[in-house]
């Protein structure tokens, strides 16, 4: 029986260095005579036009390593979690077969645990989706969260009254299957071989990167392209309209924040998400955590699935 191909699981918060070390990782392995290829984790990246803001890989990046899962949908439609998991799993799967090892990178708990483990997802239905977000629309996510607290008390207590697109899809599963549980499953993997791995940044550089990414977001012309993707439909993009640094330039753009104050915000707001995703990873006892600030982390992580650990 041949031995299945491993599936590597980069992981770590914004401004971390996971895309730069999947890049050199992937080209260590190749250049050892194990081609690679990476499957995007991040929610953002999968939308066209949206580049500044979250970071995407260059073009020559994107050359040098070929990529999954990246500029695949319009940022007008709504990317979910299921289909998330979907299309990852396939990717993963098809690159197996092809004799690739896929390298997953994310910085989100529930997209990659999503796809690496037994996460089964309850059923919708447009009309009812429909019914709620109209209801959205109407009363506000507070107003609304008050309706979900009022039907389910405890999965209102597990989401932000802010969280329109959480409240609307715990009332469409209510409405569907009469509940709803907002806990995570337990950590079981779906798929074989998978070896995850952490990158851990001190946390006063961390901050300093973060707000000094935001900055070169800003001179590389953020706002410009959040101009112009307003224009094709931004604001009603449920997803794409929620990113970091897309939702402040918005407000900017609406006259609800100074360019200043949208700039501050962006920066706050990555820093909070960032500590967030350290928390989510935390919990799991499967990560093999590395320094951020290591070279040679690519060769470390080589040396685990048994590669030489030089050349």
């Amino acid at each position: 029986m041949v031995a299945q191909l491993p599936l590597i699981v980069l992981i770590g918060p914004t401004a971390s260095g996971k895309s730069s070390l999947a890049i050199r990782l992937a080209t260590l392995l190749a250049g050892r005579g194990q081609p690679a290829e990476i499957v995007n984790a991040d929610s953002m990246l999968v939308y066209r036009g949206m580049n500044i803001g979250t970071a995407k890989p260059t073009a020559a990046e994107l050359a040098a390593v070929r990529h999954h899962l990246v500029d695949i949908m319009d940022i007008t439609e709504a990317a979910s979690v299921a289909e998330f998991q979907s299309m990852a799993r396939a990717a993963i799967d098809r690159l197996r077969g092809q004799g690739v090892v896929p390298i997953l990178v994310g910085g989100s708990s529930l997209y990659i645990r999503a796809i690496v483990d037994r996460f089964d997802f309850p059923g919708t239905d447009p009309v009812v989706r429909q019914k709620w977000q109209d209801e959205l629309d109407r009363i506000g996510a507070p107003a609304l969260h008050q309706v979900l607290a009022e039907r389910h008390p405890s999965a209102a207590e597990s989401i932000l009254p802010g969280n329109g697109r959480r409240i609307v899809r715990a009332l469409e599963v209510i409405e569907l299957t009469g509940d709803f549980n907002p806990q995570l499953p337990e950590p079981v993997y779906a798929l074989d071989e998978v070896h995850q791995f952490g990158l851990h940044p001190d946390r006063a550089e961390m901050d300093a990167r973060i707000a000094a990414r935001v900055d070169q977001m800003w001179a590389d012309g953020l706002v410009d392209e959040v101009r112009d993707l307003a224009a094709r439909g931004l604001r009603e993009g449920l997803t794409a309209s929620r990113g970091l640094g897309y939702q402040q330039v918005l407000a900017y753009l609406g006259g609800e924040l100074s360019e200043a104050e949208a700039r501050q915000a962006t920066i706050d707001g990555t820093r909070r998400f960032a500590r967030k995703q350290l928390g989510w990873f935390a919990r799991d006892p499967r990560i093999t955590w590395l320094s951020a600030a290591d070279p040679h982390a690519d060769e470390t992580i080589a040396g685990h699935l048994g590669l030489p650990a030089g050349k």
